[in-house]
């Protein structure tokens, strides 16, 4: 679409609607990038917590007689980094829920907004085509009584 600045065959609705749809386009995109964050920031959670798993597992698997300070103060520590991730990544999910929510309630109010102007571009138009078309009937009117004159 190639629209320079000197076209006029645009009315101030059709531009405020298409400024409107480039805004709600942005407002998708900013949303799949935000989306595509947690993703990554989840993905990179789990693979930590894995990690982390495996080595408290080696540690587990040694028999507790065969365990040194160092296996156990090691084990502890595993566990408490585990139990920082896991509420890390609740923290996440749950910011991501409220996030998820929030769009929701924006998506709503977005729709009713548009709906209320479309109905006014509507009602413009509508009103615009009785007017031509009251016009065109007056105008045939005159023009059939100046026929019989």
């Amino acid at each position: 679409m190639d629209v320079s600045m000197a076209e006029r065959s645009m009315s101030a609705d059709e531009i405020e609607a298409e400024m409107a749809r480039i805004q709600r386009l942005r407002e998708v995109l900013v949303r799949r990038e935000s989306e595509l964050r947690f993703m990554m920031d989840d993905i990179q959670l789990c693979k930590d917590i894995m990690k982390l798993k495996q080595e408290l597992r080696k540690i587990v698997a040694v028999p507790d007689a065969e365990k040194t300070k160092k296996h156990r103060q090691r084990e502890e520590k595993l566990i408490q980094e585990i139990h920082q991730l896991v509420q890390k990544r609740d923290f996440l999910v749950d910011d991501a829920e409220v996030e998820r929510l929030r769009e929701q309630e924006e998506d709503k109010e977005m729709a009713e907004f548009l709906r209320q102007k479309l109905s006014v571009i509507q009602s413009k138009s509508l009103s615009h085509s009785r007017s031509v078309t009251f016009l065109s009937l007056d105008s045939r009117r005159h023009l059939a009584l100046a026929a019989s004159r």
